[in-house]
């Protein structure tokens, strides 16, 4: 058997660590539909029909849908990252591991937040939810500025003008989603739609707007 150059070796290592890491973001995805829970004859018969039990659950599917796209949208951008990203060391690892362990908790925020939102409590749902996509912002900027500083971990041949993109969007990402968070205090409303909104605004292909939890 021929013996693995060394760029053969840091690609392998690299799809080891994006093959782990989509199977992180695809449990946490289908771990977001559990918290829809399938009304009980026994709770809704001679109360409601089964219609009107579905539609009050409305909250619930709002929920879903962000979080759905928010984790989407983070996998598309992971995935994005490594198309640069060929070499990796024990600190990225960790630091993508701990990126990975936040995306795994979405699904508790969402469930916080589809149970308490008609509650006094709407509020602090709304904090814990944005406040898990902060954490989750913050840590997609420490994952790239450690890879890509000094292109410490990127191609020889990497695209400078997409990286010098990529770094400039994730400037703002944790400032955007600071503002939903700030934004939970006054209305849940407006903050859970304004997650939705930047989910499907960095859903967008585009050169300038490359990542939505920067």
């Amino acid at each position: 058997m021929a013996k693995q150059t060394a760029g053969e070796e840091a690609q392998k290592e690299t799809g080891r660590v994006e093959a782990f890491s989509d199977g992180v973001f695809g449990i946490a995805i289908t771990l977001l539909i559990l918290e829809i829970k399938i009304p009980q004859p026994a709770e809704v018969l001679g109360k409601m029909s089964l219609a009107v039990a579905l539609a009050r659950q409305w909250p619930a599917y709002i929920s879903y849908l962000t979080s759905f796209l928010t984790i989407l949208i983070m996998w598309i951008n992971h995935h994005r990252l490594f198309r640069h990203i060929r070499k990796t060391d024990d600190n990225f690892l960790l630091a993508n591991g701990l990126l990975l362990m936040a995306v795994t908790i979405v699904p508790f925020p969402t469930a916080v937040l589809s149970l308490w939102s008609q509650t006094p409590d709407a509020n602090m749902a709304a904090k814990l939810y944005t406040g898990s996509l902060v954490a989750i912002a913050v840590l997609f900027n420490v994952v790239w500025r450690y890879a890509s500083g000094d292109s410490r971990l990127l191609t020889a041949g990497h695209d400078r003008k997409e990286v010098e993109a990529i770094t400039r969007q994730y400037r703002f990402g944790p400032l955007l989603y600071l503002s939903t968070f700030a934004l939970s205090f006054v209305s849940v409303v407006a903050s859970i739609g304004m997650c939705m909104g930047l989910a499907i605004y960095f859903a967008i292909p585009s050169r300038k707007a490359v990542c939505v939890t920067d």
